[in-house]
C-alpha cells in the first residue's frame, strides 16, 4: 500500500528538503496509476502521464554574462554538484550525450523575473573530463543560484530531449529555490516557474548541539507516519508556523505521549505545488519551512536539521520516505526540468523508440540499476544520514528498485559479460546492483531500510524482496489479512495467529526475523482507520474523477451503515472495532506503524485517495484529539506504553512452542478451520509474567474457558467491549479495584464471557485466595 495516488509531485531531486509544500500535501498518486495491489506509496516527487507539456516550463531570457564577477578556471570533475573548494565553488555535472553546456548563474531577484543573471559557457577540450563536464568559479555568490544549459540531439525516438533554451536542475543541488510564496503563479500565470539550485557557502552553518544517531534496536519501534504540513495545518494546532517543520517541533510532545519512538515522514523533497492548478486552484501560504526563499533555501534546510534534531532529544528517530521510482517530468509530453534534459537516455528506463516505461503509474520510471543513476540515489542517501542525521528510509514502489535497466547486460552494469544473457528491460533481478550497492555501503547498511515491496507493474514481492538481512518491508500481507479477519471474515484465523507471529511464513524461510515485518493496517494511501469500519465503499467524487480513482477492494465494513450518520448501536461497534484493531497492531510481532490522526479517528469522508486536498480532509484536528483523550486516544496510549512494558511483544527472533501456546475456546484447542473467528493465545514474558490475548470476530458472544494454572489467577486488564476508561484498566484508573470485582464469578471459575467482534488482554496474578 502506499501514498501516491496523483502526486502533484516535483523531481526526483531527494537532495533537496522541501522548502515549499505541496499543493496536494497528501495522497499523491496520479489519476492514471492504478492501485496494485492495493493502493500506492506516496511518490512524492512523481508526475503524471498527462503533466504539461515541455513547453509549458519557463524559459529564461539571456542576458550578455557579466565575466567581471567571477574568477574562471578549468575546475573538477568530481564530487558531483555544486561543492566548495580552492577557495571558490566547483561545479560538475555528469551529461554523456550533450554536446555542449553553459552554467548558468541567477541571483534571487532575476528568477523571480525569468533572467539569468551570468552564462558561463563550458569549454568542451578544458571543462571536460569524460561524461562530466565542470568547472571552478571564485567570486561573489551573495543570494546567488545556478542551473545549467545543455544542447544535443532532440530527437525523443532515440531518448534525447536537449533543447538548449531551457534551465536545467542539477539532480546534485542541496536546495530548490523558485516561487517565494507557496502556491503563487509565475510570470505570465505560469504554473511552472523557472527553478534553480543553491550555491553552497561556507557560512552554511547548523549547530548540532552533538546530536548523534538513536539507534535503536529495529525491534523496539513503534512508528508513526506522519505529513509535515498536514500535521499542523489546521487552526486547531495553535502552532506559530502551522504546516512547517517548526509546527512539527512544537508538538513533538503529542508522539512522545503517544508513546511514539520513531517518525516516519512523508516526502519532504521539492517538487510543484501547482502543477495541478488546472484541477484544482485552491492555494494557500505556508511553507514546509518558515523561512521560505529566505537565504537562498539555507534557513529552510537548518529548519528540517532543527526538526530531526528536537525529535532525537525526544527519543525519536527520523524515517524519511524516499521516492526514487520516477520523477515529475512524465512521459513524452511531460516538462524538461532536470534528468530529461540533462541525459535522458540514461536516467530513465527506455523501450527501443524512446517510448518511456512506466511502471510507476506516474509516466516513466527512474533507471535505478543503472551505474550513473545508482550511484546518484546512493549519493542523495549518505547526504540525508550524514548531513541531515536522519535514521533511515521508507522506499517508496521500491519493486522499481529491483528492476533491470534499459540495455542491461553483465558489461554496463558489472564490467563483465556472460555469454547469451541478456535480459528484458524491466525484468526483476535477483541482485539487482541498487539494492546490493546500498545493502553494502558502509555508512547505509547501518541505518534503517525499509522496502515497500511492490510496484504498478504488477510486481510484487512482499516476503520476497532483496533483502541482504537487512531490509524491512511494509506488510501488505499483514494489513489485508488482518482487516479480514477482525471484521468477521471466515478461512482467516491461521493466517491471522501467523500475523499475530511476526509472519514467519513471509520472513522466516529467508533468514529474516519478526523485526523485518512493517505491521500496519492502515497507511497514507486508503481509508483511515475510522473509515475502515464507516464505510464498505469508497466515496471519492471530490476528487473529481467521478470516484474512479483510488482502491475499490478496502477490505472494509461498515458494522451495518453506510456514513457517519449511524445509530448508537452501530457506533459503539465501530468504536470496538478500532480498539480491536488497534490492539491487533500492539500485540503482532513486526515493527507498528500508526498512521497520522489514527489515534483519535480521523476521517477523511470514506475519501481514500485525497491526494489532491490541501484542506480538513488531510489535516490533523486538533480539537478532535482533544475530544478523544478520554477515548480512543487514551487507549491507543496505553497500548503503546502496555507493549513497550512487555519484552515478549517485540522479540528477536519468532516465538516458539516454550514460550506462545494457542488456544480456542477451550485451553489448548485452537480452532483453524475456515469458520473459525476466534484466535487466542498466552505468551510468557518477563516483566508481566503470562498475558492471556482473545479475539472473538464472531457476530456471537461466547464464554471462554482459560488456562489453569494452579496458585494464579487470571485478571482483566483490556477488554475493547467495554466502553472508555473500563476497556483499559490502568493501574491508576479510579475505583479500578470495583471493576475487576465485577468479574470475580467468571474468574473464579476460570470463565471470560467475550461479546462479539471483541478482543481482551488478561494478565496472571498470585491467587489471594488459593
Amino acid at each position: 500500500m502506499t501514498l501516491l495516488r496523483s502526486p502533484p509531485s516535483f523531481l526526483i531531486n531527494a537532495f533537496t528538503p522541501y522548502l515549499f509544500p505541496p499543493k496536494y500535501p497528501f495522497h499523491f498518486s496520479l489519476r492514471h496509476r492504478k492501485c496494485f495491489p492495493s493502493q500506492f506509496p506516496l511518490s512524492f516527487l512523481a508526475s503524471s502521464p498527462t503533466s504539461f507539456v515541455a513547453n509549458a516550463a519557463a524559459t529564461l531570457i539571456d542576458e550578455q554574462p557579466l565575466s567581471s564577477r567571477f574568477h574562471i578556471s578549468r575546475g573538477y570533475p568530481m564530487p558531483f554538484g555544486a561543492t566548495l573548494r580552492d577557495g571558490g565553488v566547483n561545479f560538475a555535472i555528469y551529461s554523456a550525450n550533450a554536446t555542449s553546456a553553459t552554467l548558468c548563474l541567477i541571483i534571487l531577484s532575476d528568477l523571480h523575473h525569468n533572467r539569468v543573471t551570468e552564462h558561463i559557457p563550458l569549454d568542451p577540450y578544458i571543462n571536460k573530463t569524460g561524461d562530466v563536464w565542470h568547472v571552478l568559479l571564485k567570486g561573489d555568490f551573495k543570494d546567488m543560484l545556478y542551473g545549467y544549459k545543455l544542447d544535443g540531439k532532440f530527437l525523443p525516438e532515440e531518448g534525447h530531449y536537449y533543447d538548449s533554451s531551457r534551465i536545467l536542475l542539477d539532480p546534485y543541488a542541496k536546495a530548490v529555490i523558485s516561487r517565494g510564496e507557496f502556491g503563487a503563479l509565475g510570470p505570465d500565470s505560469n504554473c511552472w516557474p523557472q527553478m534553480a539550485g543553491m550555491v553552497p557557502s561556507s557560512d552554511d552553518e547548523f549547530d548540532w548541539e552533538g546530536d548523534l544517531p538513536l539507534k535503536y534496536p529495529q525491534k523496539d519501534l513503534i512508528i508513526y507516519e506522519m505529513h509535515v504540513r498536514g500535521f499542523t495545518k489546521h487552526e486547531s494546532s495553535r502552532t506559530e508556523f502551522p504546516g512547517t517543520y517548526l509546527g512539527v517541533v512544537e508538538k513533538l510532545d503529542h508522539l512522545k505521549e503517544l508513546g511514539v519512538n520513531c517518525i516516519e515522514l512523508m516526502p519532504c523533497h521539492e517538487f510543484n505545488e501547482l502543477e495541478y492548478f488546472s484541477y484544482n486552484s485552491s492555494l494557500g501560504d505556508y511553507k514546509y519551512s518558515s523561512a521560505g526563499v529566505r537565504n537562498c533555501g539555507r534557513d529552510g534546510i537548518n529548519e528540517i536539521k532543527f526538526l530531526i534534531k528536537e525529535a532525537h532529544k525526544r527519543g525519536m528517530e527520523v524515517v524519511m520516505d524516499v521516492v526514487f521510482n520516477h520523477t515529475a517530468e512524465g512521459n513524452e509530453k511531460g516538462p524538461i526540468i532536470s534528468f530529461r534534459g540533462i541525459d535522458n537516455s540514461i536516467y530513465y528506463m527506455l523501450a527501443p523508440k524512446g517510448e518511456f516505461y512506466n511502471y510507476s503509474g506516474c509516466g516513466n520510471t527512474f533507471n535505478c540499476n543503472h551505474p550513473i543513476v545508482r550511484q546518484f540515489i546512493v549519493d542523495c542517501l549518505r547526504y540525508w544520514v550524514t548531513e541531515m542525521h536522519v535514521d533511515g528510509f521508507r522506499f517508496d514502489l521500491a519493486s522499481i528498485l529491483t528492476r533491470c535497466s534499459s540495455l542491461w547486460d553483465r558489461v554496463n552494469v558489472f564490467g563483465a559479460s556472460i555469454d547469451a544473457e541478456e535480459l528484458e528491460t524491466g525484468t526483476p533481478l535477483s541482485s539487482p546492483p541498487l539494492i546490493d550497492l546500498i545493502s553494502n555501503d558502509p555508512i547505509l547498511r547501518r541505518v534503517k531500510l525499509i522496502a515497500e515491496a511492490w510496484d504498478t507493474g504488477g510486481l510484487y514481492q512482499v516476503g520476497t524482496f532483496p533483502h541482504w538481512g537487512i531490509w524491512s518491508e511494509w506488510n501488505g500481507k499483514y494489513r489485508d489479512t488482518v482487516r479480514q479477519f477482525i471484521k468477521g471474515t471466515d478461512g482467516f484465523a491461521g493466517k491471522f495467529a501467523e500475523c499475530l507471529c511476526g509472519s514467519p511464513n513471509l520472513y522466516q524461510g529467508g533468514g529474516r526475523k519478526p523485526w523485518n515485518s512493517i505491521n500496519f493496517i492502515c497507511a497514507h494511501d486508503g481509508f483511515t482507520l475510522a473509515d475502515l469500519v464507516t464505510y464498505n465503499n469508497k466515496h471519492n467524487l471530490p476528487n473529481g474523477e467521478n470516484n474512479n480513482d483510488g482502491e475499490n477492494h478496502n477490505n472494509s465494513w461498515n458494522c451495518g451503515q453506510e456514513g457517519e450518520f449511524a445509530n448508537a448501536s452501530v457506533k459503539k461497534l465501530r468504536k470496538r472495532q478500532m480498539r480491536n484493531f488497534f490492539l491487533s497492531l500492539m500485540v503482532s510481532q513486526g515493527v507498528p506503524l500508526i498512521y497520522m490522526g489514527d489515534e483519535y479517528g480521523h476521517t477523511k469522508g470514506g475519501n481514500n485517495n485525497t491526494y489532491c486536498h490541501d484542506n480538513y480532509l488531510n489535516y490533523f484536528r486538533w480539537d478532535k484529539k482533544e475530544e478523544s483523550s478520554s477515548d480512543l486516544f487514551r487507549f491507543c496510549q496505553l497500548m503503546t506504553k502496555f507493549r513497550k512494558e512487555c519484552e515478549s511483544l517485540g522479540l528477536e527472533d519468532f516465538p516458539t512452542s516454550e514460550r506462545l501456546q494457542w488456544h480456542g475456546h477451550f485451553p489448548g484447542t485452537p480452532d483453524w478451520s475456515k469458520t473459525s473467528r476466534f484466535v487466542s493465545f498466552t505468551l510468557m514474558d518477563l516483566a508481566k509474567g503470562e498475558i492471556y490475548v482473545a479475539f472473538n470476530t464472531s457476530h456471537l458472544p461466547v464464554t471462554i474457558s482459560l488456562p489453569e494454572r494452579p496458585g494464579y489467577r487470571w485478571e482483566p486488564l483490556v477488554d475493547t467491549s467495554k466502553p472508555s476508561p473500563w476497556d483499559f484498566l490502568a493501574a491508576d484508573l479510579p475505583h479500578r479495584d470495583f471493576a475487576v470485582q465485577q468479574y470475580t464469578q467468571f474468574l473464579d471459575a476460570n470463565l471470560y464471557p467475550m461479546l462479539s467482534y471483541s478482543s481482551i488482554i488478561l494478565l496472571l496474578t498470585p491467587d489471594p485466595n488459593p
